[in-house]
């Protein structure tokens, strides 16, 4: 096992800062990533963090991960948290512990939110506590 973590971002979380701010906060993925790492310094662990709109890659970093031996996976991944079936077998298919992350509260917003693939398949669930929800999951992600 290696003291990496993935931070894996799905569809759409490229626009953070711009896209809903209202709702998904005024944080860039960039300055998430910079929390991120200078955070996982100080727990003496590694980030490598990617973002895609494409589901497949979300599939294959899984795997990668896994493979890698990554100590954990920081997953959002964004609408395809409602409705892959791909992601959700993934994360099924490898050891790696996976934390499923969201920005918002997926439960105080549309109903076809509260259905979570990925969340059924996640060792947990971090959300509603916008860029600190990663942070939140990184802390849980270093006890592993």
């Amino acid at each position: 096992m290696t003291d990496t973590i993935y931070v894996l971002n799905g569809p759409n979380l490229n626009l953070l800062g711009t896209r809903e701010p209202e709702i998904y906060g005024h944080d860039t993925l960039d300055d998430i990533a910079g929390q991120l790492e200078d955070r996982a310094r100080e727990l003496d662990l590694d980030i490598d963090m990617r973002q895609s709109n494409h589901e497949g890659h979300l599939v294959d970093w899984l795997h990668e991960a896994q493979a890698r031996g990554a100590k954990a996976v920081i997953l959002n991944a964004g609408a395809f948290t409602h409705t892959s079936i791909a992601v959700h077998d993934a994360i099924k298919g490898i050891r790696t512990p996976v934390i499923e992350v969201h920005l918002s509260n997926p439960h105080t917003r549309e109903d076809f939110r509260h259905i979570s693939f990925v969340g059924r398949a996640a060792k947990g669930t971090i959300a509603g506590f916008g860029a600190l929800s990663y942070m939140l999951a990184l802390e849980a992600a270093a006890r592993f």
